[in-house]
C-alpha cells in the first residue's frame, strides 16, 4: 500500500491518501479542507477515490468530508459514534474556527474497535482511541506496519484533552494499550507535523515516560 501526506487547513492537519498498487483505488484520510488540493493529489497519482475515513469529529479533520462527498460521492467511514456531537456541531466549529460554510455529514458507517476498512485489495484495521475525543479511531495497515494515528499521538507529543470530553488518562491508556502493542518498529503518520515510530515515542516522549503529565 502507497500513501502520501497532503497538508490542509491553516492548521496544516495532514489529510493523508492511502492507496492499493494493484486496483489504484484511493481512501483519503481526514479531508480536513482544502478539497481542490486533495483532488488535485488523486488526479496527480492517476488514483480513483473509493471512501473517506475520518479518525475524529474536529473541523481541520473532518471539515471537508461533506464537500468531497458533493464531489465524488463515495462512503464514509467513521469516526466512532462517540463523536456524533463533534461532527452534528461543524457549523458551530465553522465559526469559532473560521472556517468558512462547513457542512455536518453523517458517516455511512460509524467504525467501532476491530473493524476493518478495505482499500482495494488492501485492508485497514480498525482501533478506537479515545481520549482527544470520545470516538477517535485509528487504522493501521499492519503488511506495511504504518498507521493514520489522527490527533492521539505526536512526535514529542501527545493529543489536547482540554476539548468537550477530552480525557488526559483515557488517552495515554489509549496510546500505551491500544497503540504501542502493536509494535516499536509500526511507523505512524499522526494529525500534524512529522512521522515517527511507536518505539521512538515510547522511549523519548516526555508525556509518555512520566516526565510530563
Amino acid at each position: 500500500m502507497r500513501h502520501i501526506i497532503v497538508p490542509v487547513t491553516p492548521f496544516e492537519q495532514n489529510c493523508t491518501i492511502f492507496w492499493c498498487e494493484t486496483t489504484r483505488q484511493a481512501a483519503v484520510v481526514d479531508p480536513g479542507g482544502d478539497i481542490e488540493r486533495i483532488l488535485a493529489a488523486l488526479a496527480e497519482h492517476e488514483l480513483t477515490l473509493e471512501r473517506i475515513l475520518v479518525t475524529h469529529g474536529h473541523i481541520d479533520h473532518a471539515g471537508g468530508v461533506a464537500a468531497l462527498v458533493e464531489r465524488l460521492a463515495v462512503p464514509i467511514d467513521g469516526p466512532h459514534a462517540e463523536d456524533r456531537f463533534w461532527i452534528e456541531g461543524m457549523p458551530q466549529q465553522s465559526k469559532m474556527f473560521g472556517f468558512p460554510n462547513v457542512r455536518s455529514f453523517e458517516p455511512t458507517r460509524w467504525l467501532v474497535d476491530g473493524d476493518r476498512v478495505t482499500v482495494g485489495k488492501e485492508v485497514l484495521e480498525v482501533l478506537h482511541c479515545p481520549g482527544h475525543t470520545p470516538g477517535h479511531v485509528v487504522f493501521f495497515h499492519r503488511p506495511s506496519g504504518l498507521a493514520q494515528v489522527g490527533d492521539v499521538l505526536f512526535q514529542g507529543s501527545i493529543g489536547r484533552t482540554d476539548f468537550p470530553r477530552g480525557d488526559h488518562a483515557t488517552l495515554i491508556a489509549s496510546i500505551k494499550e491500544r497503540l504501542f502493542p502493536l509494535g516499536d518498529a509500526v511507523r505512524f503518520i499522526p494529525g500534524h507535523g512529522p512521522m515517527s515510530t511507536f518505539g521512538e515515542e515510547r522511549q523519548f516522549n516526555p508525556f509518555l515516560s512520566g516526565r510530563f503529565g
